[in-house]
């Protein structure tokens, strides 16, 4: 099980949010390219960055911030937020991106997004498939949709799409815990799946029991800011 560390970007600075809402925004660091340091100092290879001024505003912000990273460390960043647009898929692969991570598209103009498949490669995108009830959301989580994720997963799944983050919008930022239920669930659904588990990992234990559950991938962002999963617990999972 791949461990993937998570930096979401606000105003240039690395922060987290608690559910999605920009109101609870924390700021961990004001230099994302030294906590990006950090990460792949502790052996970790891969990044989840974020780019929360783009999801607000619909289009990519944040570019500066993953070309630094992505040309100043060795991990494979998967960028996503605001991509909305075939140049905003452009500009993140452009500025260094491994993968783009796109979700309210792949909901709102599937056309588009299937087109995206074609000219870039299916391999190259992670479906960001955010839930709330098992239903997904979209537009930052501002947005709710009546789209059953495992659906969602199918439909993506038939175009070539088999990496799919998944992010239990209700768990992100708490601590509380993952929607193991949930990642059960869409291994069992979608046989084949590289299932990214994301939002409420706080301990180690939990990063034991998505692994039996047969996640691929785990991303960890607050737990480690607030200290709940130290860098050097990580390693037998490497």
């Amino acid at each position: 099980m791949e461990i993937i560390a998570a930096i979401d970007i606000m105003d240039g600075a690395c922060v987290r949010l608690t559910e999605g809402n920009f109101s609870t925004v924390k700021v961990y660091h004001k230099y994302p390219l030294e906590i990006a340091k950090e990460f792949e100092g502790a052996g970790l290879k891969r990044l989840h960055l974020v780019d929360l001024d783009g999801a607000k505003a619909g289009m990519v912000r944040n570019w500066k911030v993953l070309e630094l990273i992505a040309s100043k460390t060795g991990l494979s960043v998967d960028f996503g937020g605001g991509i909305k647009k075939e140049n905003d898929v452009r500009i993140a692969f452009d500025s260094g991106a491994s993968f783009a991570t796109v979700g309210s598209i792949a909901v709102t103009n599937q056309e588009e997004f299937t087109k995206w498949l074609m000219i870039f490669g299916a391999e190259k995108f992670l479906l960001g498939a955010d839930v709330r009830d098992r239903k997904i959301v979209i537009n930052g989580w501002l947005e709710s949709s009546t789209i059953p994720v495992v659906e969602f997963i199918k439909l993506y799944w038939t175009k070539g799409v088999k990496k799919v983050l998944c992010t239990d919008v209700a768990k992100d930022g708490r601590l509380e815990g993952p929607s193991m239920e949930l990642y059960k669930d869409l291994v069992r659904e979608v046989p084949g799946l590289f299932l990214i588990a994301s939002g409420g990992v706080s301990s180690t234990q939990d990063l034991e029991e998505l692994r039996l559950v047969q996640c691929s991938a785990v991303v960890i962002g607050k737990a480690f800011y607030e200290g709940k999963i130290h860098l050097s617990e990580i390693g037998k999972f490497l």
